[in-house]
Protein backbone atom coordinates (compact mmCIF):
# COMPACT_ATOMS: atom_id res chain seq x y z
CA UNK A 1 0.00 0.00 0.00
CA UNK A 2 2.78 2.61 0.65
CA UNK A 3 4.58 1.74 -1.97
CA UNK A 4 1.81 1.97 -4.72
CA UNK A 5 1.10 5.55 -2.57
CA UNK A 6 5.20 6.26 -2.92
CA UNK A 7 5.07 5.16 -6.79
CA UNK A 8 1.79 7.14 -7.51
CA UNK A 9 3.26 10.29 -5.54
CA UNK A 10 6.32 9.91 -7.66
CA UNK A 11 4.80 9.99 -11.19
CA UNK A 12 2.92 13.11 -10.39
CA UNK A 13 5.76 15.42 -11.24
CA UNK A 14 6.54 14.04 -14.41
CA UNK A 15 2.05 13.89 -15.39
CA UNK A 16 2.17 17.43 -14.09
CA UNK A 17 5.01 18.88 -16.91
CA UNK A 18 3.51 16.71 -19.96
CA UNK A 19 0.27 18.65 -18.97
CA UNK A 20 1.80 22.11 -19.40
CA UNK A 21 1.14 23.25 -23.14
CA UNK A 22 4.40 24.97 -23.14
CA UNK A 23 6.34 22.01 -23.32
CA UNK A 24 5.14 20.85 -26.46
CA UNK A 25 6.42 23.54 -28.23
CA UNK A 26 9.62 23.74 -26.80
CA UNK A 27 9.58 19.98 -27.69
CA UNK A 28 8.59 20.67 -31.50
CA UNK A 29 11.00 23.71 -31.64
CA UNK A 30 13.85 20.91 -29.82
CA UNK A 31 13.20 18.19 -32.87
CA UNK A 32 13.42 21.29 -35.66
CA UNK A 33 15.92 22.46 -34.65
CA UNK A 34 17.77 19.21 -34.99
CA UNK A 35 16.52 18.37 -38.30
CA UNK A 36 17.15 21.62 -39.75
CA UNK A 37 20.59 21.65 -38.03
CA UNK A 38 21.12 17.88 -40.04
CA UNK A 39 19.53 19.38 -42.96
CA UNK A 40 21.26 22.54 -43.93
CA UNK A 41 24.76 21.49 -42.47
CA UNK A 42 24.91 24.52 -40.97
CA UNK A 43 26.47 24.91 -37.19
CA UNK A 44 24.00 24.65 -34.68
CA UNK A 45 25.61 27.68 -32.67
CA UNK A 46 24.56 29.66 -35.96
CA UNK A 47 21.45 28.71 -36.03
CA UNK A 48 20.41 29.15 -32.59
CA UNK A 49 21.85 32.48 -32.54
CA UNK A 50 19.56 33.26 -35.43
CA UNK A 51 16.34 31.75 -34.46
CA UNK A 52 16.81 33.35 -30.86
CA UNK A 53 17.03 36.75 -32.77
CA UNK A 54 14.35 36.55 -35.07
CA UNK A 55 12.29 34.69 -32.59
CA UNK A 56 12.97 37.94 -30.58
CA UNK A 57 10.57 40.13 -32.65
CA UNK A 58 7.76 37.11 -32.48
CA UNK A 59 7.57 37.08 -29.08
CA UNK A 60 7.72 40.83 -28.10
CA UNK A 61 4.76 40.82 -30.21
CA UNK A 62 3.19 37.76 -28.81
CA UNK A 63 3.26 38.82 -25.23
CA UNK A 64 1.05 41.91 -26.04
CA UNK A 65 -1.28 39.77 -28.33
CA UNK A 66 -1.34 37.11 -25.44
CA UNK A 67 -2.78 39.63 -23.00
CA UNK A 68 -5.11 41.11 -25.51
CA UNK A 69 -6.35 37.70 -26.15
CA UNK A 70 -6.48 36.41 -22.50
CA UNK A 71 -9.51 38.96 -22.60
CA UNK A 72 -11.81 36.79 -23.89
CA UNK A 73 -14.16 35.90 -27.20
CA UNK A 74 -13.12 38.00 -29.76
CA UNK A 75 -10.54 40.04 -28.42
CA UNK A 76 -7.77 40.47 -30.42
CA UNK A 77 -5.33 43.09 -31.58
CA UNK A 78 -5.22 43.34 -35.71
CA UNK A 79 -3.18 46.31 -35.90
CA UNK A 80 -0.24 44.99 -34.80
CA UNK A 81 1.39 45.06 -38.24
CA UNK A 82 0.25 49.21 -38.38
CA UNK A 83 1.49 50.51 -35.49
CA UNK A 84 4.81 48.42 -35.86
CA UNK A 85 5.36 50.16 -39.30
CA UNK A 86 4.10 53.69 -37.77
CA UNK A 87 6.39 53.30 -34.74
CA UNK A 88 9.15 52.72 -36.59
CA UNK A 89 9.08 55.14 -39.50
CA UNK A 90 8.61 58.35 -37.57
CA UNK A 91 11.13 57.00 -34.53
CA UNK A 92 13.70 57.00 -37.06
CA UNK A 93 12.41 59.59 -39.17
CA UNK A 94 12.81 61.80 -36.00
CA UNK A 95 16.12 60.08 -35.20
CA UNK A 96 18.14 61.12 -38.25
CA UNK A 97 20.74 58.70 -38.00
CA UNK A 98 21.99 60.92 -34.91
CA UNK A 99 23.05 59.15 -31.77
CA UNK A 100 22.19 61.95 -29.71
CA UNK A 101 18.07 61.28 -30.78
CA UNK A 102 18.48 57.31 -29.73
CA UNK A 103 16.86 57.70 -26.61
CA UNK A 104 14.31 60.73 -27.70
CA UNK A 105 13.67 57.93 -30.37
CA UNK A 106 12.82 54.87 -28.19
CA UNK A 107 10.24 57.62 -26.61
CA UNK A 108 8.95 58.87 -29.75
CA UNK A 109 8.23 54.72 -30.85
CA UNK A 110 6.22 54.22 -27.21
CA UNK A 111 4.57 57.06 -27.43
CA UNK A 112 3.02 56.27 -30.41
CA UNK A 113 1.98 52.72 -29.30
CA UNK A 114 0.66 54.47 -26.62
CA UNK A 115 -1.69 56.46 -28.85
CA UNK A 116 -2.46 54.02 -30.86
CA UNK A 117 -3.27 51.81 -27.91
CA UNK A 118 -5.47 54.77 -27.23
CA UNK A 119 -7.20 55.41 -30.20
CA UNK A 120 -7.89 50.82 -30.36
CA UNK A 121 -9.53 50.77 -27.15
CA UNK A 122 -11.59 54.41 -27.98
CA UNK A 123 -12.78 52.74 -31.14
CA UNK A 124 -13.78 49.61 -28.75
CA UNK A 125 -15.40 51.66 -26.04
CA UNK A 126 -16.75 54.70 -27.37
CA UNK A 127 -18.30 53.67 -30.67
CA UNK A 128 -18.61 49.95 -29.64
CA UNK A 129 -17.09 48.17 -32.88
CA UNK A 130 -15.88 44.87 -32.05
CA UNK A 131 -12.25 44.62 -30.71
CA UNK A 132 -11.88 42.53 -34.03
CA UNK A 133 -13.43 45.09 -36.51
CA UNK A 134 -11.86 48.44 -34.62
CA UNK A 135 -8.23 47.50 -34.57
CA UNK A 136 -8.33 46.52 -38.41
CA UNK A 137 -10.02 49.40 -39.34
CA UNK A 138 -7.32 51.56 -37.03
CA UNK A 139 -4.80 49.85 -38.64
CA UNK A 140 -5.39 50.91 -41.76
CA UNK A 141 -5.29 54.48 -40.90
CA UNK A 142 -1.83 53.88 -39.19
CA UNK A 143 -0.61 52.17 -42.21
CA UNK A 144 -1.59 55.60 -44.60
CA UNK A 145 -0.29 57.50 -41.93
CA UNK A 146 3.08 55.86 -42.11
CA UNK A 147 3.26 55.80 -46.15
CA UNK A 148 2.31 59.95 -45.97
CA UNK A 149 5.51 60.10 -43.45
CA UNK A 150 7.37 57.68 -45.41
CA UNK A 151 7.37 59.38 -48.86
CA UNK A 152 9.45 56.44 -50.27
CA UNK A 153 12.31 56.92 -47.81
CA UNK A 154 14.15 54.35 -46.15
CA UNK A 155 15.98 56.14 -43.28
CA UNK A 156 18.84 54.24 -41.38
CA UNK A 157 19.01 54.00 -37.63
CA UNK A 158 21.86 55.43 -35.62
CA UNK A 159 25.14 53.27 -36.06
CA UNK A 160 25.05 52.38 -32.41
CA UNK A 161 21.38 51.77 -32.10
CA UNK A 162 21.79 49.42 -35.15
CA UNK A 163 24.90 47.35 -33.48
CA UNK A 164 23.09 47.01 -30.46
CA UNK A 165 20.10 45.86 -32.43
CA UNK A 166 22.26 42.78 -34.64
CA UNK A 167 24.88 42.73 -31.41
CA UNK A 168 25.03 40.53 -28.56
CA UNK A 169 26.04 40.15 -25.23
CA UNK A 170 27.17 37.12 -22.88
CA UNK A 171 26.22 34.95 -27.06
CA UNK A 172 22.82 35.83 -26.64
CA UNK A 173 21.58 38.85 -28.98
CA UNK A 174 20.47 41.62 -27.65
CA UNK A 175 16.98 41.47 -28.99
CA UNK A 176 16.31 38.41 -27.18
CA UNK A 177 17.86 39.76 -24.03
CA UNK A 178 14.58 42.63 -24.85
CA UNK A 179 12.19 39.66 -25.38
CA UNK A 180 13.12 37.77 -22.28
CA UNK A 181 12.57 40.75 -19.80
CA UNK A 182 9.58 41.75 -21.24
CA UNK A 183 8.39 37.95 -21.13
CA UNK A 184 9.62 38.07 -17.10
CA UNK A 185 7.58 40.95 -16.98
CA UNK A 186 4.34 39.50 -18.45
CA UNK A 187 4.58 36.58 -15.95
CA UNK A 188 4.98 38.61 -12.76
CA UNK A 189 2.14 40.38 -13.78
CA UNK A 190 -0.09 37.53 -14.44
CA UNK A 191 1.62 35.54 -11.53
CA UNK A 192 2.22 37.45 -8.93
CA UNK A 193 0.05 40.77 -9.58
CA UNK A 194 -3.54 41.69 -8.98
CA UNK A 195 -3.84 43.18 -12.31
CA UNK A 196 -3.33 39.59 -13.60
CA UNK A 197 -6.09 37.88 -11.83
CA UNK A 198 -8.48 40.16 -12.74
CA UNK A 199 -7.15 40.05 -16.56
CA UNK A 200 -7.75 36.10 -15.92
CA UNK A 201 -10.91 37.07 -14.80
CA UNK A 202 -12.28 39.34 -17.21
CA UNK A 203 -11.31 36.11 -19.50
CA UNK A 204 -13.04 33.72 -18.00
CA UNK A 205 -16.78 35.14 -17.16
CA UNK A 206 -16.71 39.14 -17.72
CA UNK A 207 -20.04 39.76 -16.32
CA UNK A 208 -18.98 38.00 -13.54
CA UNK A 209 -15.89 40.40 -13.12
CA UNK A 210 -17.68 43.36 -13.45
CA UNK A 211 -20.18 42.05 -10.56
CA UNK A 212 -17.39 41.46 -8.34
CA UNK A 213 -15.73 44.80 -8.57
CA UNK A 214 -12.93 44.12 -11.25
CA UNK A 215 -12.22 47.54 -13.01
CA UNK A 216 -13.46 45.95 -16.23
CA UNK A 217 -12.82 49.27 -18.40
CA UNK A 218 -9.59 50.34 -17.05
CA UNK A 219 -7.91 46.81 -17.44
CA UNK A 220 -8.80 46.27 -20.82
CA UNK A 221 -7.53 50.07 -21.60
CA UNK A 222 -4.43 48.97 -20.49
CA UNK A 223 -4.01 45.91 -22.05
CA UNK A 224 -4.59 47.23 -25.19
CA UNK A 225 -1.88 49.88 -24.75
CA UNK A 226 0.39 47.75 -23.97
CA UNK A 227 -0.17 45.42 -26.85
CA UNK A 228 0.16 48.62 -28.99
CA UNK A 229 3.29 49.49 -26.98
CA UNK A 230 4.76 45.94 -27.64
CA UNK A 231 4.11 46.33 -31.37
CA UNK A 232 5.78 49.74 -31.57
CA UNK A 233 8.81 47.90 -29.87
CA UNK A 234 9.39 45.34 -31.94
CA UNK A 235 8.95 47.56 -35.03
CA UNK A 236 11.49 50.01 -33.82
CA UNK A 237 14.34 47.07 -32.82
CA UNK A 238 12.94 45.57 -36.36
CA UNK A 239 14.24 48.58 -38.17
CA UNK A 240 17.03 48.98 -36.23
CA UNK A 241 18.11 45.54 -37.02
CA UNK A 242 17.50 45.39 -40.41
CA UNK A 243 18.95 48.85 -41.47
CA UNK A 244 15.69 51.08 -41.47
CA UNK A 245 12.12 51.00 -41.58
CA UNK A 246 9.41 49.76 -44.93
CA UNK A 247 6.20 50.01 -45.21
CA UNK A 248 5.91 46.00 -45.47
CA UNK A 249 8.14 45.41 -42.75
CA UNK A 250 5.31 44.34 -39.61
CA UNK A 251 3.23 41.94 -42.58
CA UNK A 252 4.08 38.89 -41.43
CA UNK A 253 3.36 39.58 -37.54
CA UNK A 254 -0.25 39.41 -37.95
CA UNK A 255 0.07 36.26 -38.18
CA UNK A 256 2.73 35.52 -36.55
CA UNK A 257 1.75 36.98 -33.13
CA UNK A 258 -1.49 35.10 -33.04
CA UNK A 259 -0.26 31.82 -33.70
CA UNK A 260 2.46 32.23 -30.84
CA UNK A 261 0.03 32.58 -28.63
CA UNK A 262 -1.79 29.68 -29.64
CA UNK A 263 0.87 27.04 -29.79
CA UNK A 264 2.21 28.53 -26.93
CA UNK A 265 -0.42 26.91 -25.20
CA UNK A 266 -2.93 30.09 -24.02
CA UNK A 267 -6.39 29.32 -24.23
CA UNK A 268 -8.10 30.47 -27.72
CA UNK A 269 -11.04 31.12 -25.65
CA UNK A 270 -9.60 33.29 -23.06
CA UNK A 271 -9.17 33.46 -19.49
CA UNK A 272 -5.85 31.47 -19.48
CA UNK A 273 -2.30 33.27 -20.79
CA UNK A 274 0.87 30.95 -20.98
CA UNK A 275 4.09 33.03 -21.25
CA UNK A 276 6.87 30.70 -21.37
CA UNK A 277 5.14 28.74 -24.26
CA UNK A 278 5.36 32.28 -26.33
CA UNK A 279 8.86 31.62 -26.66
CA UNK A 280 8.52 28.24 -27.38
CA UNK A 281 6.53 28.76 -30.08
CA UNK A 282 8.41 32.32 -31.62
CA UNK A 283 11.06 29.78 -31.80
CA UNK A 284 9.43 26.66 -33.27
CA UNK A 285 8.37 29.44 -35.85
CA UNK A 286 11.24 30.23 -36.78
CA UNK A 287 12.80 27.23 -37.50
CA UNK A 288 10.42 25.26 -39.27
CA UNK A 289 10.38 28.23 -41.92
CA UNK A 290 14.14 27.71 -41.48
CA UNK A 291 13.60 24.15 -42.23
CA UNK A 292 11.00 24.42 -45.28
CA UNK A 293 13.41 26.57 -46.45
CA UNK A 294 16.05 23.96 -46.67
CA UNK A 295 13.73 21.97 -48.98
CA UNK A 296 13.61 24.30 -51.26
CA UNK A 297 9.48 25.07 -50.51
CA UNK A 298 8.02 28.02 -51.43
CA UNK A 299 6.29 30.65 -49.40
CA UNK A 300 3.16 29.52 -50.31
CA UNK A 301 3.72 25.80 -49.19
CA UNK A 302 5.14 27.30 -45.96
CA UNK A 303 1.62 29.11 -45.37
CA UNK A 304 -0.23 26.21 -45.66
CA UNK A 305 1.81 23.89 -43.62
CA UNK A 306 2.36 27.03 -40.88
CA UNK A 307 -2.36 26.98 -41.20
CA UNK A 308 -2.20 23.09 -40.90
CA UNK A 309 0.20 23.16 -37.27
CA UNK A 310 -2.09 25.94 -35.59
CA UNK A 311 -4.94 23.94 -36.86
CA UNK A 312 -3.52 20.83 -34.96
CA UNK A 313 -2.34 22.38 -32.02
CA UNK A 314 -5.86 24.46 -31.43
CA UNK A 315 -7.58 20.95 -31.72
CA UNK A 316 -5.28 19.14 -29.55
CA UNK A 317 -6.08 22.05 -27.05
CA UNK A 318 -9.83 21.68 -27.52
CA UNK A 319 -9.94 18.12 -26.91
CA UNK A 320 -7.05 17.85 -23.97
CA UNK A 321 -7.44 19.75 -20.94
CA UNK A 322 -3.74 21.61 -20.37
CA UNK A 323 -2.76 23.61 -17.04
CA UNK A 324 -0.83 26.27 -16.96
Amino acid sequence: MSDQTTSGTGTNPLRKLVQKPWLWAYLAAGITFVATSLLAGSGAGSLLYAALTFASFSAIVGIGQMLVITLGPGNIDLSVPATMTLAATLALKFMDTQTALILPGLLVAIGIGIGCGIVNFALILILRIPPIIATLSASFLYQSLAIWSNRGLRIKPPEPLAEFASGGTFGVPNVAWVGIALAVCAWLLLERAIAGRWISAIGQNLRAARLSGVPVNAVRFGIYVNSAVCAALAGFLLASFSGGANLNMGTEYMLMSIAVVVIGGSSIGGGNSNVPGIWGAALFMFLIVSMLNSYGLGAGIRLILTGLVIVGVVTLASRKGYSA
